[in-house]
């Protein structure tokens, strides 16, 4: 038996202390769960990269057995639980992690963290560490992550309600310019006759609830059967719907959007806590769901890249990775606050996990129409806390696909080239928005959080209309910039100094290679796929 007595900082895994108020109400006997992320036996490279379309994905009965954890790198992990006192409550090869609880006190002594309760300015109270985490030498090469020992909000919605001058939301009867999902689907000519039957759309969620009422009642008035939802609790999520003001906002724009694009399609939102460890939980639990099994997820929250810990901004990588290898689509908000993406130091950021090249990044326009026809479309950039995200990443290289679309050095330092965000676009401006039921009222919500769903949803209704996932999309978006409408004006210039991206014709760092021609896009995967 290892001795487990000679402890090493954990790469990636250091945090700064919190902002907001330190508390001494942590006792050392108060329950703390933490998941331990361990290395796959082998790397995806070779089937998962940049250029590469995953011709025939692995299914999730092999992925385990030929890219998980090691079984022996499982036990490891397990026998340091139990000589320190910590309970195993999952071990899992195919999403490469043990869940372990235990006190803090036993949490403390196992990782070599100093552990501390902090009130934030919004009353919210989490669980704090600062520094690195350290783990036992002989483990040192099997962990990628450690998450849960540090409880703070990691990402933010990205949804908007319009809001009058005086700051007030608006209610849809008083607005004549939104649309509703299927107008949308019609204006950017979605594939019909298909209506996502077969699909599984998963939509991730770190807060909020819905309530079947209200899902009934939509989709009553657009004319529609209401799809199937269901939800999933991770980490102690919860479904659990308040008032409009609250995340309840982002589940049922999330949900009506997806619905009605793909009214077939069975809908699964995995509710997890709003930390790394429940994003990171209800991630890998949608992509190794042998039960609903998701062709594709949907994501709107997210952060910009500097708020991240390099070991969370590894083990996501992974997961987006390991969907590609699966064959299920991936589509992240790309932020609504511009270059800056709300981080204010003068810097332009792009949100994670839009940024990971696995990842389809959903920027926003502004879009007028007239009936059925377009009469304009820009970038949407109403203010500075009202855009759409997009720029270049400081940390995920550029990737093969993009590397024919001219994307720039960063404005940052005028130097590197990163991955360019966003791949796609769709209307965000909550002003041109989407109508909405929320906690039993109408509302025009706006931002790329309502493209994520959007692009899920057409994703939905390709594969049903191939007939099998189209999984990784990039490649061969990238191989049809034809299959997007341009987007050409605006520009998302947010931080101060005005750093930041302007349209421009072909791919850009505000609304990647434009709006889709949804049946373009299918005729684009039906040429490369079938």
């Amino acid at each position: 038996m290892a001795r487990f007595d000679t402890f090493v900082p954990l790469p990636g895994s250091q945090k700064t202390l919190p902002a907001g108020t330190r508390l001494d109400t942590l006792k050392p006997d108060d329950a703390v769960e933490v998941t331990v992320r361990i290395r796959r036996k082998q790397p995806l490279s070779a089937l998962v990269s940049s250029d590469v379309v995953v011709d025939k994905p692995v299914t999730r009965a092999s992925y385990g057995r030929l890219y998980g954890a090691e079984t022996a790198s499982l036990r490891q992990v397990e026998e340091f639980a139990h000589a320190r006192g910590l309970h195993v409550v999952v071990s899992s090869a195919e999403r490469r992690s043990v869940i372990l609880q235990g006190t803090v006190a036993n949490m403390t002594e196992a990782f070599g963290v100093e552990l501390t309760n902090y009130r934030d300015t919004h009353g919210q109270v989490f669980r704090g560490r600062s520094g690195f985490i350290n783990v036992p030498g002989e483990l040192a090469d099997l962990i990628e992550g450690i998450f849960g020992l540090d409880s703070r909000p990691v990402a933010n919605t990205h949804f908007q309600y319009l809001q009058s001058k005086k700051g007030s939301i608006v209610r849809a009867r008083a607005v004549s310019n939104a649309f509703t999902p299927p107008q949308l689907a019609s204006l950017y000519n979605f594939p019909t006759g298909v209506t996502g039957k077969g699909q599984c759309i998963a939509i991730i969620e770190l807060g909020g609830g819905f309530r079947q009422a209200d899902i009934n009642a939509y989709f009553k008035s657009l004319g529609l059967k209401a799809p199937s939802v269901k939800a999933v609790l991770v980490d102690g999520g919860t479904n659990s719907p308040s008032t409009p003001d609250g995340a309840d906002g982002e589940v049922m724009l999330d949900i009506e959007v997806a619905g009605a694009i793909a009214p077939a399609a069975k809908i699964v939102v995995y509710f997890a806590p709003n930390t790394d460890k429940g994003f990171l939980d209800a991630i890998t639990t949608a992509l190794h769901d042998t039960q609903n099994k998701p062709s594709v997820i949907s994501i709107s929250w997210g952060a910009a890249e500097k708020n991240w810990t390099s070991q969370a901004l590894t083990s996501f990588n992974q997961a987006f990775q390991a969907a590609a290898a699966l064959g299920v689509t991936v589509c992240a908000a790309a932020g609504d606050t511009g270059s800056d993406d709300g981080v204010g130091d003068g810097l332009a950021h792009v949100d994670f996990p839009s940024s990971s090249p696995f990842v389809l990044a959903c920027g926003g326009t502004k879009l007028t129409a007239n009936g059925n026809t377009v009469k304009s479309e820009v970038v949407w950039h109403e203010s500075n806390t009202s855009a759409t995200g997009g720029g270049i990443s400081d940390v995920f290289a550029l990737p093969t696909y993009q590397q024919g679309s001219r994307v720039p050095k960063s404005v940052n330092d005028g130097m590197h080239v990163g991955r360019g965000v966003p791949d796609v676009a769709a209307v965000a401006d909550p002003a041109t928005g989407y109508t909405v039921r929320v906690d039993g009222q109408t509302f025009v919500i706006g931002g790329t959080s309502a493209v994520a769903p959007l692009m899920a949803g057409l994703i939905a209704l390709i594969n049903q209309q191939l007939g099998r996932s189209v999984g990784f999309i990039h490649p061969v978006l990238y191989a049809h910039p034809n299959a997007f409408r341009d987007i050409t004006q605006g520009d998302n210039k947010t931080t101060k100094g005005r750093k930041g991206y302007a349209a421009g014709t072909a791919w850009d760092a505000c609304t990647g290679l434009g709006v889709p021609n949804g049946q373009l896009v299918a005729q684009a995967f039906e040429t490369t796929l079938t």
